[in-house]
Formats: structure tokens, C-alpha cells, sequence
């Protein structure tokens, strides 16, 4: 069910790639959210018109305070703005969070693994900062694919975070290959994806996030391999995208 409609104002902004900015929110009557939920915001035009998109929390804020971090679409409606044209002040018409199954909660004991395609990291950093602010020792890996080490998003605070015990992380770049590194530029294929994941007999908890392809290929892959469904959960962003 979706809350109403509510005015939250930007406290503050931090671009993240050249095309893709957080936004830092004050919702009035916020008594913080869960790890992995969305939000929908609304723009109208003078004319009238309005446009909606949904887009993950990437935060693990508590009280009325959360961000979410936009990548700009070039023929989008939405987007542009957010990244482009917002400034710290304005204010932006929102409804939720929004969603109580694509979520982490720190009191589950099961290992975790999150899989990321290109902005699909978003509701995954929020899952992977909660899991920090909670102090939960339960063991994290996040495998992120991304087309270069540019296009990251959050790439300062996962290299300091991948000191962490309890966190780890893969990266495999699709496009651009960061000089020195192990493997060639190429796109994720099932012998990788499960020469880096979680055992089976680990039983972890999968979270899945990316183009509505990169989702469909890597769950069929885990399936295949002998993970079950109903510890899989997917997440998928809006356009045709590409495959891993």
C-alpha cells in the first residue's frame, strides 16, 4: 500500500560519477527506514503535467533524514533534474519508503550476498551501511559489476569499507579495465560469478539489482548451479539495460 504524498526538502548533494548525484532528503514525520526500500518522487510542471519515478534508498539514516542517488537518463523525464537541476533548498514532492521484501534486516543471521549491475548498487549500499551502523557480524560480499572503475558509485567509501572484516568485495568491469588489474575488460559469465559468491552450503541470503536482463541472466545462473529460488530476491531498474 502507498503512503501519501509529502514535501521533503534537499539538505544536501554529492555528485558520485559525471552523471550521477545523491540527494540527501528531510521528510518531516520520517522515523528513519529499512535497508533495500524505495521511494517515489513526483515532478510537476507549471502546465500541469507531472512526471514519476521510483528510486532506491541508498542510505541506512536514522530519523527523517535519507538519500537516494540518481543516474541520469538522457531522454528521461525525471532524472535530468534530479542530477542537473536541483539545488540544496529546494523541495521535492515524495511518497514512502516504499517496500518490506527487497529488504535486509540486521537481527537475520544468514550470510549475505548482494550482486550488483551498474546503478542496481544503490539499494544494496543501503543494505551495506546498515549492516555497518548495526556492528552485525554476519558475513557480507557484494560483487559489482560496472563498466570501469569511473563508473562506480560510492567508490571512496567501498575501498575504505573493504578493510572491514565482516564485508567483501568484487568488482568486474565490463567495458574499461583499471590499469594492473587481474583480468581483462569483460562482462561477468557464470564461471566467475560463482568462483566469487557465497558457497551453496553457506545457504546465504542473494540480493539481486540491476537491468531487468543482468537480473534474469545471473538468477538463472545461481539456479542453475543449485541455489534456491526462494533465497534469491531480485530488484530490477527501469529500461532494457544491458546483459552481465
Amino acid at each position: 500500500m502507498r503512503t501519501s504524498w509529502k514535501v521533503a526538502d534537499v539538505v544536501a548533494l554529492r555528485d558520485e560519477t559525471p552523471t550521477a548525484r545523491t540527494l540527501r532528503l528531510r521528510i518531516p514525520g520520517l522515523h528513519g527506514h529499512l535497508a533495500g526500500q524505495h521511494i517515489d518522487v513526483k515532478l510537476t510542471a507549471p502546465d500541469g503535467y507531472s512526471a514519476q519515478r521510483s528510486y532506491s534508498i541508498a542510505s541506512a539514516l536514522p530519523g527523517d533524514e535519507l538519500e537516494i542517488t540518481v543516474d541520469e537518463l538522457v531522454d528521461g523525464e525525471v532524472s535530468p533534474y534530479l542530477v542537473r537541476g536541483v539545488s540544496v533548498g529546494d523541495q521535492l514532492e515524495i511518497r514512502g519508503p516504499v517496500g518490506g521484501w527487497f529488504v535486509w534486516r540486521a537481527d537475520d543471521p544468514s550470510p549475505v550476498q548482494l550482486i550488483a549491475g551498474g546503478s542496481g548498487v544503490v539499494p544494496l549500499m543501503s543494505m551495506i551501511r546498515a549492516h555497518e551502523l548495526a556492528g552485525a557480524t554476519t558475513d557480507f560480499r557484494l560483487l559489482y559489476s560496472a563498466r570501469s572503475r569511473e563508473a562506480l558509485f560510492y567508490r571512496d567509501e567501498l575501498a575504505a569499507l573493504s578493510a572491514s572484516p565482516h564485508l567483501r568485495i568484487d568488482y568486474v568491469y565490463t567495458r574499461v579495465a583499471p590499469e594492473g588489474w587481474h583480468s581483462p575488460a569483460g562482462r561477468l559469465d557464470a564461471a566467475t560469478l560463482a568462483s566469487l559468491v557465497h558457497p551453496i552450503a553457506a545457504d546465504p541470503g542473494v540480493f539481486i539489482c540491476g537491468s531487468t536482463p543482468f537480473v534474469e541472466t545471473v538468477a538463472d545462473w545461481l539456479v542453475a548451479d543449485g541455489y534456491s529460488p526462494d533465497r534469491i530476491k531480485t530488484e530490477r531498474y527501469g529500461g532494457v539495460g544491458e546483459r552481465p
